[in-house]
């Protein structure tokens, strides 16, 4: 087929990690440059993880949403801040953990520009593509815990037949990029901001998060 996007079996962020990065901050670098899936034309910026390099608690949710993309930071927006609430409600400090996303581009549909732009699940081929961003922040982290916050970050993880319902608060021990790994599914807070009972979604979240709090103690 003629054109000079790559084929979707040919998306991978590899060649744009550094094979020995010196911390976050190279890591971080490289990655705004990366081309690894065609998310990185209609979005804003690369947004890496933030946080520290000695956090024992690890976030990773699906992609930026419209805010992140703007800013250049995960979980800035109206989810980001219910996190943190829910985070602090459950005995967690938000400034301990160090947040990231399966997938580093804004995803997204929009009608017209300057409409309204609409958040887009990634593919599992695009969180696939990202996955080398992904072990390499683990790798450098090192983190005791990772809380995955909803499907599309279950299944970067822990495989394409992982549903969050069954497994949410529910401690697992696989390993990751090739490094075991403790990890806590539960919701992504984007969820809570969406269900019909928003107060009991609410608690949910929290639940799971004292489950994640209890193991780190």
């Amino acid at each position: 087929m003629a054109g000079t996007m790559a084929p979707e079996d040919a998306y991978t962020a590899a060649p744009f990690v550094p094979k020995t990065p010196q911390g976050l901050a190279p890591l971080r670098e490289a990655a705004a440059h990366c081309r690894g899936c065609p998310l990185h034309h209609a979005a804003t910026q690369t947004v890496f993880g933030a946080g520290s390099a000695q956090a024992r608690l690890m976030l990773v949710g699906e992609q930026p949403g419209d805010q992140e993309d703007r800013q250049g930071k995960p979980f800035v927006g109206p989810a980001g801040k219910l996190l943190d609430r829910a985070l602090a409600d459950a005995g967690l400090n938000p400034a301990d953990a160090y947040v990231t996303n399966a997938v580093k581009h804004f995803k997204f549909t929009q009608a017209e520009p300057r409409k309204r732009r609409i958040h887009k699940a990634p593919t599992l081929r695009e969180a696939a593509a990202c996955a080398p961003w992904l072990a390499a922040e683990l790798a450098i982290v090192e983190p005791e815990l990772i809380v995955v916050l909803g499907a599309t970050a279950g299944k970067a993880l822990l495989g394409s037949s992982f549903k969050v319902t069954e497994a949410r608060g529910t401690l697992l021990e696989r390993e990751i990029h090739g490094r075991p790994e403790r990890l806590l599914p539960t919701v992504h807070p984007s969820f809570v901001l969406r269900a019909d009972d928003r107060e009991a979604a609410y608690r949910g979240l929290v639940a799971d998060l004292r489950t994640a709090a209890r193991a780190l103690s």
